[in-house]
Formats: structure tokens, C-alpha cells, sequence
């Protein structure tokens, strides 16, 4: 439907107001809730990952593509109930972790995850492990997505796995972990499930880690 390929490219090229526009005017005309993830902000949000895999895309333009993708699936969601209701990818409790103020690509993730269709529970910057314990028994999540900027605050995310374990909730989520001094080798010798080094990558890794 050419429609669906609009909206795809409005997201892409970060159109905002044109997402939204053409989502009412979509619904208006019939076309039902649930194909729009599918059919237009999933693979939006696809090919804004590939691109900045690729270096053609960097973070503005995936901030304005994630923010145009968002004035689509606000409209959307409040509509998606009963045989409609699209389920959720998995839900994922994010933060930046105790000690580190940084979430700008804490921010990137937790919106692309969303747009990938992620239930997302970001619980912001400088979070405590027994918030995000508190937050995954709560929302019964079944992902955890750590971000660390500074290499003096990475050890917290070995804080968050451990009061997992010891909640009892350790075998209910899959962990990963990210930021720039974050590495893969770190991920697995704190007990990580995987590291993403950068947007699409964690996506990529938590629809893996979720059908595991």
C-alpha cells in the first residue's frame, strides 16, 4: 500500500508532523491499528538502524526519525485493544545506572526499542539496583538494558545483576549492557546475557535475547 511506504519514508526522513498527519488521514480512511507497526514503523525504524550501522545516519538524524516515528505510535496505541492490541515485543526495564548522569544513548535505544515494538520502562539516569529490581518485579519484565558512560560507574551494572540474583528475579530477565566504555568482553565477565555497541545492535540483540 503506498500509503504505508508514505509513512515509512515521513519517519525516516524525521517528518514528525507529517507522520502524524498521515496516520490520522490513514485511520480516518479505514485502515486498522494493528497493521501500521508492521507495515511502516518497524521497518522505518529498520532502516534508520541500518543506516547508522552503515554511517549514513548519526544521532540527530535517528533522534528525529525515533521522535517522528513516536507521533505516529502515540496516536496508535490507545487504539490498539482487544484483537487489535499488537503484543509487545517483550518489556524492558532501561537506565543509565547509579553514579552516571549520561542518557543520550540510553534515550536512542529506549526509543528505537519502542519503535521496534518493546515495551519500554526507562527509569532515567543515577537509578539504584533496587529501583531496577523493584521496576522488573513490578512490570514483570523480561529485559534489563544498563547503559554506562564512565568507566568508575560500570562496575554498578555487576550491582544490578547481583541484587537480581538475590531478588530471585536473575532467571526471569535477560540482561544487556551498553555505553561507550562498555565492551562485549566486560558484558559476559559481569554475567551479562549481551552488549549492544550502539542502537541497532541492541535492538537486534534484545529481539534475539527475547526469542531465546
Amino acid at each position: 500500500m503506498a500509503q504505508f511506504e508514505e509513512l515509512k519514508q515521513a519517519i525516516i526522513d524525521g517528518k514528525a508532523p507529517v507522520a502524524k498527519e498521515l496516520t490520522d488521514k490513514m485511520l480516518a480512511e479505514g485502515v486498522r491499528p494493528g497493521e501500521f507497526f508492521p507495515k511502516a514503523i518497524i521497518p522505518a525504524m529498520d532502516e534508520v538502524g541500518r543506516r547508522m550501522r552503515e554511517c549514513e545516519f548519526f544521532i540527530p538524524e535517528v533522534l528525529i526519525a525515533a521522535r517522528a516515528a513516536r507521533a505516529s505510535s502515540e496516536i496508535l496505541r490507545p487504539l490498539l485493544v482487544g484483537a487489535e492490541a499488537m503484543t509487545a515485543a517483550g518489556t524492558v526495564v532501561c537506565g543509565t545506572v547509579k553514579g552516571d548522569l549520561h542518557d543520550i544513548g540510553k534515550n536512542i535505544v529506549a526509543m528505537m526499542l519502542e519503535s521496534a515494538g518493546f515495551k519500554i520502562v526507562d527509569l532515567g539516569v543515577d537509578v539504584n539496583a533496587e529501583k531496577i529490581v523493584n521496576a522488573v518485579r513490578e512490570h514483570q519484565a523480561n529485559l534489563v538494558a544498563l547503559s554506562a558512560l564512565l568507566t568508575t560507574t560500570m562496575v554498578n551494572m555487576k550491582g544490578v545483576i547481583e541484587a537480581l540474583s538475590a531478588a530471585g528475579l536473575r532467571t526471569q530477565v535477560k540482561i544487556m549492557v551498553g555505553g561507550a566504555p562498555v565492551t562485549d568482553a566486560w558484558a559476559h565477565s559481569i554475567g551479562a546475557d549481551g552488549y549492544g555497541k550502539d542502537a541497532p545492535s541492541a535492538v537486534e540483540l534484545a529481539r534475539q535475547l527475547v526469542a531465546a
